[in-house]
């Protein structure tokens, strides 16, 4: 009989600290989430300015200080933007819709009609049998109240932002006293260079595909004559940036809507097919090319981050599932303990995109602009 295999006390003893530090930090982060969800977006948005200054930066003859204010007034105003749009969009599109929820239950009785045609039922249910005593109007101005909940947490997201970016200041000293050596410095800057890489990559990838998507969601549902177009296109914009459930409600929330407002069913087939498509063709044609290196995660890691954060943050964590998926990628894959749980991450078992120059002791590409003061002077 094969003998079972004999493990070290000293490793049990480290997977048990290991497995009880997990335990203990997710919960930490559960209990903590009204404090820490607005600093994640914070750090976000810092990495938006960041990428957006350096964008323009390279394609623009503005200094450096010139350069980093003009981002943050652009994607602070972007922001500000997109959470007024959010709590007078969607409070209006609530109100509208409760308004003619008196016609949504005849509207919903012939649908169900003519489903029980197909199948030969003479008498169908109704629409009040099917969903007993709930109370649509109510539930819709619920959802606006909580659209408008959302102001109050961009608040503290922009203390978080103002005070993230006062602290950019003693940065470079910090790396100094963190690293004093300038062989360890240099790689804190490559794992930095490969979170910020990765992140601003991903935030690159979902805006312009995002966009096309938008653009023609937009075109078709004018077409179609579907009401608060706008509406719908800026939510298809948003839940782009959350994995696979962005898809699903951007592809069928629009149609449903369709089925209620139109009295035929083409306007709704007509969304339903002309939306697919056009999900279809960027995400297996447009996207792909796009992505290259940058999203190098397992579909199942990225399903499994969507559930995990959106557990514990909700709506902002299956936002940043992703990107965080990618930080915790990129920082794994520089120790040696968790290295396997990198590669089990990535999408080809390659962690990060200099895996076959560092094989070789080859010098990575260090981060652009990321100028370290030398020691004991205190000046780049």
């Amino acid at each position: 009989m094969k003998l079972p295999i004999t493990v070290p006390t000293n490793t049990v003893a480290r997977n048990a600290l290991v497995t009880l530090a997990v335990v203990a930090v997710g919960a930490a982060l559960y209990w903590l989430r009204d404090i820490l969800t607005p600093l994640a977006m914070a750090i976000f948005l810092m990495i938006m300015i960041d990428g957006v200054k350096r964008f323009i930066e390279d394609r623009t003859s503005l200094p450096d200080h010139w350069a980093g204010i003009a981002a943050l007034l652009l994607v602070t105003v972007a922001f500000v933007g997109a959470i007024a749009f959010i709590v007078n969009g969607a409070a209006g599109f609530f109100s509208d819709a409760s308004g003619v929820s008196s016609g949504i239950g005849p509207r919903i009785d012939a649908i169900i009609a003519d489903g029980a045609k197909l199948f030969g039922v003479t008498t169908p249910p109704t629409a009040q049998e099917l969903i007993g005593s709930i109370d649509l109007r109510g539930y819709l101005i619920g959802l606006a109240g909580q659209a408008q909940g959302v102001a109050s947490g961009s608040f503290f997201v922009l203390v978080y932002l103002g005070f993230l970016l006062a602290s950019q200041v003693g940065f470079r000293r910090k790396i100094i006293a963190m690293f004093p050596e300038r062989e360890q410095r240099n790689e804190a800057l490559e794992v930095f260079q490969r979170v910020r890489g990765g992140v601003e990559g991903y935030l690159w990838v979902q805006t312009v595909t995002g966009a096309i998507i938008c653009a023609a969601a937009w075109i078709l549902m004018r077409v179609v004559g579907l009401e608060h177009a706008e509406f719908w296109t800026f939510v298809i914009f948003v839940v782009g940036f959350i994995p696979v459930l962005g898809g699903a409600v951007a592809g069928l929330a629009p149609p449903l809507f369709a089925l209620v407002q139109f009295p035929t069913y083409w306007p709704a087939l007509i969304l339903l097919v002309g939306l697919q498509v056009i999900l279809f063709v960027v995400g297996n044609m447009i996207q792909p090319r796009m992505q290259g290196e940058n999203q190098n995660i397992d579909p199942v890691a990225v399903l499994l981050a969507l559930a995990l954060w959106g557990k514990m943050w909700g709506v902002v964590g299956m936002f940043l599932s992703t990107p965080l998926a990618v930080m915790a990628m990129a920082i794994l894959a520089e120790f040696r303990g968790s290295m396997w749980i990198a590669v089990l991450l990535s999408g080809d078992g390659k962690p990060y995109a200099e895996d076959e120059a560092r094989s070789h002791h080859a010098p990575a590409k260090r981060p652009a602009r990321v100028k370290p003061p030398r020691p004991g002077t205190g000046e780049p």
